[in-house]
């Protein structure tokens, strides 16, 4: 009797556990990873980062959809300046919790270059190839292709940074010139995505004062800065808003402004330089 050969199961992947655990916390994304050999999806709503980045037709069609979003809500013409601001928010806020959540919840970082990464945001979804990524000494994982092992936690953040910048590097490339703001302006909105992403997602999980903490080591700004990001987790305690146990919320300054303001004046971010603690604490303080 022949007994026939079994496949080899194919590699764990070392993500697959924080983007299972984001799903369950943050339903309104859904991360996948095609199979070995599988193409990233295109069509139906997909769109490439590498796509985006090339500043093409893709670009255009993706901003057309903020366009009609501003009109249909609104009712008032956005600047195109304005329109690609929140198109690059969009896409970028959940494309940092690719590289954080791993990190965060699993001190796995993966390296995602533009061209591994597609999304679909009418879904939620993305999908992502991890073919390298970091990991501290111990980790099971370290035994998987495509792991490089770091010397400690301050190497890992490292790694974290230079996954990001990879990435917005080349997608900043196309969403620039349409947002009319200078490189410094341009890191310090991809510095904001990236801590209030994760911000709030690990509220979601819990874990808000970790997340502060690991988010300040992340992105101290001036204090020890990291090109190119500009500007600083910054958090910081808010008087005048406790939470139910009496524990002061936190807020933070964003580096940037996404020009909301220019459509409702009287309506900015929690988190808007324009926004004063009086503000956010009456604003806080309705929604308890």
């Amino acid at each position: 009797m022949t007994v026939p050969a079994l496949l080899p199961a194919p590699p764990a992947s070392p993500v697959a556990a924080s983007y299972a655990r984001l799903a369950e916390a943050f339903s309104g994304l859904r991360i996948e990873e095609p199979a070995r050999g599988e193409r990233l999806p295109r069509g139906a709503g997909w769109v490439g980062a590498d796509e985006l980045a090339a500043g093409g037709p893709a670009l255009d069609a993706f901003l057309a959809w903020d366009n009609a979003q501003v009109l249909r809500d609104y009712g008032t013409q956005a600047r195109p300046d304005v329109v690609a601001s929140f198109g690059l928010h969009r896409y970028a806020w959940p494309a940092c919790l690719l590289v954080t959540v791993p990190w965060f919840l699993h001190r796995r970082v993966p390296r995602l270059p533009a061209r591994n990464v597609a999304f679909q945001r009418a879904l939620g979804r993305m999908s992502v190839r991890v073919d390298e990524f970091a990991c501290l000494p111990g980790d099971p994982a370290a035994a998987l292709p495509g792991a490089r092992v770091v010397a400690d936690e301050e190497a890992l953040r490292a790694e974290v940074r230079a996954s990001l910048a990879e990435h917005f590097e080349e997608v900043l490339g196309g969403f620039g010139p349409r947002m009319k703001r200078g490189r410094r302006a341009l890191w310090g909105m991809a510095t904001d995505e990236i801590v209030e992403g994760l911000w709030y997602v690990a509220a979601l999980l819990g874990e808000e004062r970790r997340a502060m903490t690991e988010l300040d080591l992340l992105m101290p700004g001036t204090a020890k800065p990291y090109k190119p990001y500009a500007g600083a987790a910054g958090f910081r305690e808010l008087a005048g808003a406790e939470d139910a146990d009496g524990t002061p919320r936190a807020t933070r300054d964003r580096a940037t402004c996404c020009f909301f303001y220019t459509l409702r004046p009287e309506d900015t971010c929690l988190t808007c330089p324009r926004t004063c603690d009086a503000e956010r604490v009456r604003r806080l303080t309705a929604t308890a």
